[in-house]
């Protein structure tokens, strides 16, 4: 069978799916470092994700600043209580939570959407969002090959998009998506740290799996 032809090892499988199960939203971060050569190999593999039309729109700027780092840390602890007014009753339980590890992980990227996209009709003129899916995509190889290389990935998404595009002087038309925390971690967590702060439940396979139309279950 053909399958047999292209398919990896069987080490090679495992530890591909080995990353996507291990892959965690981290929050906890040590102060080390990320080793630059690291670095360029994880922007890579966020390079080489899939694009609609192959129109790449994703773009990445890096962080280097302290007093720039303090900033964006200040756009985000805005929102989070932003946020938790608006929970309602949920308000205290939501300020418990750490939702970022901006000031402590060892780099901190910010992972954006280019200007100039209403020119790629290719794949978007009945899903214009279809730039933002690829630009998931990129964070996503990204976040699996920190896994693979044992650092940790935080997607941060409390943040005012406007205030932090004109903090980072982006172009009109393009827009932050992402602030990623990256860096060495003591653990990963052993489950999705909202599950185990009993914030919420992941859903099952099956109750998102249907056969045919909607609600016929698989």
């Amino acid at each position: 069978m053909s399958v047999e032809r292209h398919r990896f090892s069987k080490a090679d499988r495992a530890a591909v799916y080995r990353a996507i199960a291990e892959r965690r939203d981290m929050r906890h971060f040590l102060p080390d470092p990320v080793d630059p050569d690291t670095l360029q190999r994880l922007l890579e593999a966020a390079h080489r994700a899939p694009s609609v039309g192959l129109m790449q729109p994703w773009r990445f700027i890096r962080i280097t600043r302290a007093d720039l780092r303090q900033q964006i840390y200040a756009l985000v602890e805005a929102e989070r209580r932003r946020t938790a007014e608006a929970l309602g009753e949920r308000q205290e339980e939501f300020m418990r939570l750490k939702v970022e590890g901006i000031l402590d992980c060892g780099e901190v990227l910010v992972a954006a959407l280019a200007d100039g996209r209403e020119r790629h009709i290719f794949g978007r003129r009945t899903l214009p969002e279809m730039d933002l899916a690829s630009v998931a995509c990129a964070i996503q190889n990204l976040w699996l090959a920190a896994r693979a290389e044992g650092l940790g990935l935080g997607w941060v998404s409390l943040f005012d998009p406007d205030a932090l595009a004109s903090l980072l002087t982006m172009p009109p038309g393009s827009k932050p998506v992402a602030i990623l925390c990256l860096g060495h971690v003591e653990a990963f967590y052993s489950a999705p740290m909202l599950e185990l702060e009993g914030w919420t439940q992941g859903h099952l396979l099956e109750d998102m799996v249907f056969l045919d139309a909607w609600g016929n279950s698989a």
